[in-house]
C-alpha cells in the first residue's frame, strides 16, 4: 500500500474513531484490510449524513449532495488518483478496488438524505421502510461487500449466487432494525429539527400526532403503546437480520454481532422505559459496549442470536 493511500485510510479511521459511537466497537474486531475499508465507507457515509443534518439551507444542501455524488461517480470510474486532495475519496477508491463493494448503494444513501432535506413525512410503515432501506439497508449491503460470505462456498456458482442474494437480504433487514432503533432513540432530537419519522398511521393510532417537542407525551397519548409497538417491529427485523451471522466468517460475524448487539440492548432499554427517549438520548455505557464487542469476538452472541432468529422465524411461519 502506497503512503498516500495509507494516509487516506488513517484519516478515515480517525473520523470513524472520533465520531462513530457504536459502529467503531464492531469494526475494531476486523482484520486490518477490512477495518480500513469499513472506515472508508463510514467516512464517506458520515460526510453525506453531516450535509443532511447541517445548518445549510435546502438549496445549499442539494448542491453539496450533488458534489458528493460527483465524487462517487469519479470513484466508480477510477478517476481518483492516489495524490487526490480528498482523502476519503482516495480511501474509498482503494477499498472499491480491493473488495466487491456495491457503490450504487451510496447513491441510494444520498437519495435517502435528500428525503431528509426535503422534510418528507411517512404515512405508512412501507413508506418509512423505503427510507430506512436507503439510509441503513444500504450500509448493510455495503458492509457485506467488504465481509463476503463464508456460507455457500463449494456449492457451485449458482449456489454461491443464491447464498449471496440471501445474505444481502438479511444485511439489508438488519440495517432496517438498526435504523428503526435509531429513530426511536432520537424521536425528541428529531422533533427539535422539525422531523418526524414514525409513520403517521401509527402516530394517529396511539394518539401521538401532536409531536414530541417536550419531555412529556401529548395529552391523552398512549406513548408507551406506540414505543412498544415499534419495538416489536424492530425485534422482528432483528430476528430476520440475525440470520446473516452464520453466513459470515468468524471475524466479520463478530463485527456484525457487536454492532447489532449494541443496538439490540439499546432497544431493550427503550422498551423498559419508553419515556426515557423524551428526556434525552438513551445510550449504553462504554464498558457495556466493550462487553458486547467481546461477546461478539468469542461468538457467544452470534450463536445465541442465530438460534433465537431461527426459533422466532419458525414460530412465525407456523402461526
Amino acid at each position: 500500500m502506497s503512503p498516500p493511500v495509507l494516509a487516506a485510510y488513517t484519516y478515515c479511521e480517525a473520523v470513524t474513531g472520533s465520531q462513530a459511537r457504536n459502529f467503531s466497537y464492531g469494526i475494531r474486531l476486523l482484520p486490518p484490510g477490512k477495518r480500513r475499508a469499513m472506515s472508508a465507507l463510514y467516512a464517506f457515509s458520515r460526510r453525506i449524513d453531516d450535509i443532511g443534518d447541517g445548518p445549510l439551507g435546502v438549496a445549499a444542501k442539494e448542491a453539496r449532495l450533488a458534489e458528493a455524488r460527483a465524487v462517487l461517480t469519479r470513484v466508480r470510474g477510477g478517476g481518483v488518483s492516489e495524490d487526490d486532495t480528498d482523502p476519503v475519496a482516495v480511501a474509498l477508491g482503494h477499498a472499491a478496488r480491493s473488495y466487491p463493494i456495491p457503490l450504487e448503494a451510496l447513491d441510494e444513501l444520498i437519495d435517502g438524505v435528500l428525503m431528509d432535506v426535503h422534510g418528507r413525512r411517512y404515512e405508512t410503515w412501507e413508506e418509512l421502510r423505503e427510507y430506512c432501506r436507503c439510509v441503513a439497508g444500504t450500509v448493510g449491503r455495503l458492509s457485506l461487500g467488504v465481509f463476503g460470505t463464508a456460507a455457500g462456498l463449494g456449492a457451485g456458482a449458482r449456489g454461491g449466487a443464491r447464498e449471496s442474494a440471501r445474505a444481502a437480504q438479511y444485511a439489508d433487514t438488519l440495517g432496517l432494525a438498526l435504523q428503526l432503533t435509531n429513530i426511536l432513540r432520537d424521536v425528541r432530537e428529531d422533533a427539535g429539527r422539525g422531523r418526524t419519522y414514525l409513520p403517521t398511521e401509527d402516530l394517529d393510532t396511539f394518539g401521538c400526532s401532536g409531536g414530541f417537542s417536550t419531555d412529556s407525551p401529548p395529552p391523552g397519548a398512549d406513548f408507551a403503546g406506540l414505543i412498544h409497538f415499534e419495538v416489536r417491529r424492530a425485534r422482528t427485523l432483528f430476528d430476520e437480520g440475525y440470520t446473516l451471522l452464520p453466513m459470515l466468517d468468524r471475524r466479520s460475524g463478530a463485527c456484525v454481532a457487536a454492532m447489532a448487539g449494541i443496538y439490540h440492548r439499546l432497544l431493550d432499554r427503550i422498551a423498559h422505559d419508553p419515556l426515557a427517549v423524551l428526556r434525552g438520548r438513551v445510550s449504553l455505557p462504554s464498558r457495556e459496549k466493550a462487553y458486547v464487542a467481546l461477546r461478539g469476538l468469542v461468538g457467544s452472541d452470534s450463536r445465541q442470536a442465530a438460534r433465537n432468529a431461527r426459533r422466532a422465524l419458525t414460530l412465525r411461519s407456523g402461526a
